[in-house]
């Protein structure tokens, strides 16, 4: 049974060690626009923080909200808790349980890495392009300031697997 009344997703959030350094990349490199900010958040004595939020009781929590393109928000966290890892210990890979990545897509996947190289981010091998029901998909991952993976993808005339579902012919290699 699908979980009643389920739209669209609403936003993705992820905590990064520097508030301001996320902010410098998203808004000046992605180009990410900022829209507010909330915290910070404590709850003295109470166990609300573990109840509600699933970290340490004594944790402070601050989050800021940016608009990714047309419709996408990212919310942003910072932490300080007295049980929290480091980026280092913290940051699973793909390959981990918990690992993940956030796929943002642009127009002009060469224009956008090209962006993302001039301004110092670290760039995976690619792009690649995708076979079998993602033919017409270019791809490539690329790392922020802070060590998570995010990917790159672009389909300006569409995916197979879509374009077969309207009745219309897929994309060539």
């Amino acid at each position: 049974m699908a979980l009643p009344g389920l739209r669209r997703m609403d936003h993705v959030g992820f905590t990064v060690p520097d508030l301001d350094e996320a902010e410098r990349f998203l808004v000046d490199v992605l180009g990410c626009e900022y829209l507010y900010s909330l915290g910070p958040f404590s709850h003295g004595d109470s166990d609300w923080m573990t109840t509600h939020l699933g970290v340490h009781p004594r944790a402070v929590m601050r989050n800021r909200w940016y608009r990714v393109g047309d419709q996408a928000v990212f919310e942003v966290f910072g932490y300080e808790s007295p049980d929290q890892r480091g980026a280092e210990e913290a940051m699973p890979r793909n390959s981990d349980v918990g690992g993940h990545h956030v796929a943002l897509y642009v127009d002009d996947l060469d224009a956008a890495v090209a962006h993302l190289v001039e301004a110092g981010v670290e760039v995976f091998d690619g792009p690649t392009a995708s076979r079998g029901p993602a033919l017409g998909n270019r791809w490539i991952y690329f790392r922020t300031p802070w060590g998570m993976q995010m990917e790159l993808v672009s389909y300006p005339h569409g995916k197979a697997f879509d374009l077969e579902q309207q009745g219309q012919d897929a994309p060539h290699d």
